[in-house]
């Protein structure tokens, strides 16, 4: 271990988790009711449905026609080999485009540049060489050039003029309406548009930038107003709040690669643009129970490489794996899971308690075991009772990795005890969900997400031919399409028809389902977020993929996960401002007793251009 990392803080937090947890009592009640093989009726509508007859051992086959009997395996035989095709040659168009744009694209001052920014050590020199890149590119005149189909420039620079005119005018009636009416929506003339980040190694049109200055403005003129009574102001942020709606982070699956997420939460979490609503499926359920258990305090004082010491779910190896699975049908055991990941949720805390601690929204994705029964988004509202280390475990239960489990419990007591009697098992929710958007956005108003994607599977088909956040396309000076027009309608045409073959073998029912699970889920899904932040992933982790992490490999983690979400903490920080003001608002107004040092007097208007963010707020648990 380097001895530089090491300081009072995390030998507090590793001595915590040594000798708090595991908790023995609590991992021989989830054991009994593990290996209960009592099988009742999975509801697909309750958690807590009551117990059915018990199923049959043997369940007839249903019987599909002669033509479905015959035809099927052929069928099956020949789209997967049109899928093994296609997706050969997806591999080599992807290596081509890599190669053009290294080759022909960094050459000379700009490969230079390009390197400075790659190697940066910290935001602070990544920011700087991202400025100098924009300069030398000629960035800076795009910048201040207002037209661009992607957004409705003309929208937005006539609110930006009305806000600032009534707000200049002091007449807050107006500005109220206007706010509310126009303003603070989410994306209003497309000004959250990727598009507009995309263009730039950092920052966006002038004009955009204008706007949202104007608009924390206004947000903090009203919450000043002392004309307004403080019902007036309350309902105001209220409606705006609801208007503007809320920032969810999700950390997706992807076994080993879902380390990653660390660095994405070390660098937000600095910058304090962590949101409140946090989800988490698979491995990323294992960071998000982390987050959503800690203050941020707590979280710096963990998320460091000394953290791998705690990590020891897979320190079994390959050849143990392989004899787990071939005695007991999976590579790992859940009841040792349990002792190895209650630290992570600082023991049998549950989804009401982490919130009442933190303030933060913490969500897991599972799915019940069966073909057709819907996934659960477990949280503080669905499932405040629920104990979070055994929703983690839940949530990781991959077929042929880790069997289902049941989840536990906390009575008003303080006792232990499964959900329900019958035995219901969960498993991995990726399986169906690994974003579960839908659900955030139908419990609690999430608008805009942000979304950490690890899954191997899925990142790679990430291709963004008109460049991504904070990272142009590297030719025509950021202009046109990425390795060209061809080459980007080829890998659109061939993404699309992989979809195509996918979805047929799905609706047709051709593939038969491995471990009662339907796998063309895994890919059918939707994986991305309002911004999606992708790991530089290389072929050592694809071996260590079920391995714990050692020292070196969780340094590399957490900084090239700090890396991946730089260049899009300017987006994201023009999104969070916004949404802080209103919040810090309505959280003043209901508490008067603090009007003397409100959150907008002095310097109180974030800087939608510069870091750090000026308005920091302890986490509060107010809604």
């Amino acid at each position: 271990m380097n001895p530089n990392y090491e300081d009072s803080s995390w030998a507090h937090s590793k001595q915590s988790a040594e000798i708090e947890f595991p908790n023995d009592k609590q991992i021989e009640i989830f054991t009994q009711a593990l290996y209960d093989e009592t099988e009742g009726y999975i509801s697909d509508n309750d958690l807590y449905a009551a117990p059915s007859a018990k199923k049959s051992a043997t369940i007839a086959q249903k019987w599909e026609g002669i033509t479905f009997t015959v035809l099927r395996f052929p069928l099956l035989i020949f789209v997967s080999i049109v899928i093994l095709l296609e997706l050969s040659f997806y591999m080599i168009l992807r290596q081509f485009v890599y190669a053009c744009e290294y080759v022909y694209s960094w050459r000379g001052e700009k490969r230079k540049l390009h390197e400075r920014l790659y190697k940066a050590d910290s935001y602070e020199e990544w920011k700087a060489a991202a400025q100098a890149l924009d300069l030398y590119l000629k960035k800076e005149d795009w910048k201040e050039q207002i037209p661009y189909h992607y957004y409705d420039y003309k929208l937005i620079s006539k609110l930006t003029s009305n806000l600032k005119k009534l707000r200049d005018n002091g007449d807050e009636q107006r500005l109220r309406e206007l706010l509310l009416q126009g303003a603070v929506k989410s994306n209003i003339g497309g000004c959250e548009n990727v598009r507009l980040y995309s263009n730039t190694y950092y920052g966006t049109k002038t004009l955009v930038e204008d706007f949202l200055h104007e608009v924390a403005e206004s947000l903090a003129y009203i919450g000043n107003c002392e004309r307004l009574s403080l019902n007036e102001r309350l309902r105001f942020f209220k409606a705006a709040s609801r208007s503007y709606g809320r920032t969810a982070l999700c950390l997706s699956g992807g076994a080993s690669f879902g380390y990653y997420h660390l660095g994405v939460i070390k660098t937000l979490a600095e910058k304090d643009l962590l949101p409140k609503v946090i989800t988490g499926t698979s491995a990323g359920s294992l960071i998000a129970a982390m987050v959503g258990c800690r203050t941020n305090g707590e979280l710096m004082d963990i998320i460091r490489p000394e953290i791998y010491e705690l990590l020891t779910a897979c320190d079994g190896g390959y050849m143990k794996m392989a004899s787990n699975f071939l005695r007991h049908g999976s590579c790992f055991d859940a009841g040792e899971w349990a002792q190895k990941v209650q630290w992570v949720t600082k023991g049998c805390m549950t989804f009401q308690e982490a919130f009442e601690r933190t303030g933060r929204t913490l969500n897991i994705s599972v799915v019940p075991m069966g073909t057709q029964a819907p996934p659960k988004l477990l949280n503080h509202i669905t499932t405040p009772d629920c104990v979070i280390w055994t929703a983690v475990i839940a949530s990781s239960a991959i077929p042929g990795i880790l069997k289902p489990v049941v989840l536990l419990r906390k009575t008003r007591l303080g006792h232990i005890e499964p959900f329900i009697d019958s035995g219901h098992k969960w498993r991995d929710g990726s399986l169906r969900t690994d974003i579960p958007l839908d659900s955030l956005h139908h419990l609690f108003n999430v608008r805009y997400a942000i979304v950490s994607q690890v899954n191997p599977h899925v990142a790679f088909f990430f291709y963004n031919n008109k460049g991504s956040v904070g990272r142009p396309i590297t030719h025509s000076s950021g202009k046109g399409w990425r390795g060209g027009f061809i080459a980007s309608s080829l890998e659109h045409f061939i993404k699309l028809d992989l979809k195509k073959w996918l979805r047929v073998l799905r609706d047709l029912e051709l593939i038969p389902n491995i471990m009662n699970q339907d796998w063309s889920f895994v890919w059918l899904q939707k994986f991305e977020g309002n911004v999606t932040i992708l790991p530089k992933s290389t072929l050592k982790d694809y071996i260590y993929i079920l391995r714990d992490p050692d020292y070196h490999r969780m340094v590399n983690y957490i900084t090239l996960g700090q890396r991946n979400v730089w260049p899009a903490l300017h987006m994201i920080d023009n999104r969070m401002c916004i949404e802080r003001i209103i919040e810090q608002n309505k959280i003043f107004v209901i508490t008067p007793i603090h009007a003397s040092i409100g959150p907008n007097s002095g310097n109180t208007v974030c800087s939608l251009r510069t870091f750090p963010i000026l308005m920091h707020s302890e986490p509060s648990t107010m809604p």
